[in-house]
């Protein structure tokens, strides 16, 4: 979906508030972002060694 698509389906106040929450919410912990580091660099799981 395209940034324009999603402006047509969400609207400017919706997308507004998104914005707002966002920069509301806190900074990731270096922990935080060490977890999510794996889980989207290795979604299957499997250890890199295991890789083909």
């Amino acid at each position: 979906m395209t940034r324009e698509e999603r402006r047509a389906v969400l609207g400017d106040d919706v997308i507004a508030y998104i914005n707002d929450c966002a920069d509301a919410a806190p900074d990731p912990t270096p922990e935080l972002i060490e977890e999510l580091r794996r889980i989207l660099t290795n979604p299957a799981g499997r250890p890199v060694s295991d890789r083909r």
